[in-house]
């Protein structure tokens, strides 16, 4: 199930009495609210003040049923500790089994809520800084694609290109044009082969890969929309260097919500995201 599809049934979810356990948990170690630990006071604190509400009410079923609730959640918390991110979304009922768990790479303020349906107020606050989007890394190499939903990574994609020039490569003997095309980064320099009567085979193999590659381009864009599509993504982004990153986002049937011309092919998701959502 995607990020979507929970966040549907989240909405649609609702019992008689109260029964769901909202939590969103500050854990961001670069933010001085949550360091040395802090969170744990927070989270403590937070679960404490809302079973001496309860208790307060007399209502020994309704104690019982979030008591059980709290300690799920400290022991999923306190089993990652040492793998936490940013912050904790955490929505539990007894109910249909509820359990949705997400840690996130964008910023979480803190707040517990025992209700009859889950408090989604912090998660569309985080949903519009952070919406649905597809983040698209063209390359020499491929396209790698990040779905991406509130600073989550729903699932990493690459699609490698494949030049098909490796036979008309070897039968030319272009040894330094396939050491260009087979690294991440760099250009093409098919300046002179093109309006001139004579060419090295070293500058006929980088028009032939560019074509090859602005063709594979347009292939992927097109793929690129089918996601968006699929995925209900409501914006995409590209990042890559200056002139992969052009020819990707010439070929999208609409213009990208932002190009970042920035080689982070090979980055970890957290950092990507941060490039395209936080700076």
């Amino acid at each position: 199930m995607t990020l979507y599809d929970e966040i549907q049934k989240l909405k649609a979810f609702n019992c008689e009495d109260r029964c769901v356990l909202s939590v969103y948990l500050n854990t961001n170690p670069a933010d001085l609210n949550a360091q040395n630990g802090a969170w744990k006071i927070h989270l403590k604190n937070g679960l404490k003040r809302i079973e001496e509400y309860i208790t307060a009410s007399q209502n020994e079923k309704e104690l019982k049923t979030y008591q059980s609730l709290r300690k799920k959640v400290e022991r999923e918390i306190n089993d990652h500790r040492d793998d936490l991110n940013k912050g904790v979304v955490i929505f539990a009922s007894p109910q249909d089994d509820l359990w949705f768990v997400h840690y996130v790479q964008v910023p979480v303020k803190t707040s517990f809520h025992w209700e009859s349906v889950p408090v989604l107020d912090e998660l569309r606050y985080m949903y519009k800084a952070y919406p649905y989007a597809g983040i698209v890394l063209p390359s020499f190499k491929g396209v790698r694609i990040l779905d991406t939903s509130m600073g989550i990574i729903n699932e990493e994609v690459f699609e490698e290109f494949d030049s098909g020039l490796d036979v008309w490569n070897e039968q030319k003997g272009v040894h330094s044009a396939s050491h260009t095309a087979g690294g991440s980064t760099g250009s093409f320099n098919a300046g002179s082969h093109v309006g001139g009567n004579s060419g090295s085979a070293a500058d006929d193999f980088n028009w032939r890969m560019k074509e090859n590659l602005e063709r594979f381009y347009k292939d992927m864009a097109g793929k690129i929309e089918k996601m968006k599509k699929e995925r209900h993504w409501d914006e995409v982004h590209v990042v890559g260097e200056t002139e992969q990153a052009k020819a990707f986002a010439k070929g999208l049937p609409k213009k990208p919500a932002s190009c970042i011309y920035k080689n982070l092919a090979n980055a970890n998701p957290s950092q990507i995201i941060h490039e395209v959502f936080e700076k």
